[in-house]
């Protein structure tokens, strides 16, 4: 059988209840277990029938949530350089990583290891070439040292996994902070 593409209206549903969980999910500070589907179909202006159809489980809600947020923060990447100089960009561009993290960290908790797998392996490339670009950007224009490339720097975010939820807002921005500061040449 064929997949057909849906139409405009069940598109724009599909998209709001995608923002409206993105929305609630920051609100609860990526506690999934706080996630109430209903609330997220009335929030949506959709009836729970309508999320169901689009996400027939918790899971498949954010795991979509998870690879819209990887889109916004993959997309982000040429509009950043082209407004800013690199090491701004990728300043930024970090920045906006902190709350793409968040995310994902409510997103792993709720996701089964074997589809967080499947998931993750999916989509690492992405945010791989993303850092990568602006990692040689920065390289280009001598505010980015040589020898350091992506995996280094997504290991030391890794770090951010680390951090307790409460402290997330203190301990979160200095850690990208320490990061960009090592990523000047010296």
């Amino acid at each position: 059988m064929a997949s057909r593409e849906l139409r405009s209206d069940a598109v724009a549903n599909r998209d709001r209840i995608i923002e409206v969980a993105r929305t609630e999910l920051g609100k609860a500070n990526g506690a999934v277990a706080d996630l109430k589907l209903h609330a997220i179909a009335k929030a949506a202006g959709v009836g729970q029938g309508t999320l169901y159809r689009h996400f027939p489980t918790r899971e498949h809600l954010l795991a979509e949530v998870y690879r819209d947020e990887l889109t916004q923060l993959v997309d982000a990447v040429a509009p950043l350089l082209a407004r800013q100089a690199p090491l701004e960009a990728l300043t930024c561009w970090l920045d906006r990583l902190l709350e793409y993290a968040r995310v994902k960290r409510g997103v792993m908790a709720a996701i089964e290891a074997s589809a967080w797998h499947d998931l993750y392996s999916d989509q690492h490339h992405r945010l791989d070439e993303a850092l990568g670009t602006l990692l040689d950007r920065g390289k280009a224009a001598g505010q980015v040292r040589a020898g350091v490339d992506a995996t280094d720097v997504l290991l030391l975010l890794g770090a951010l996994s680390r951090v307790p939820e409460s402290e997330w807002d203190a301990r979160a921005p200095t850690i990208v902070a320490v990061i960009v500061d090592g990523l000047r040449p010296h």
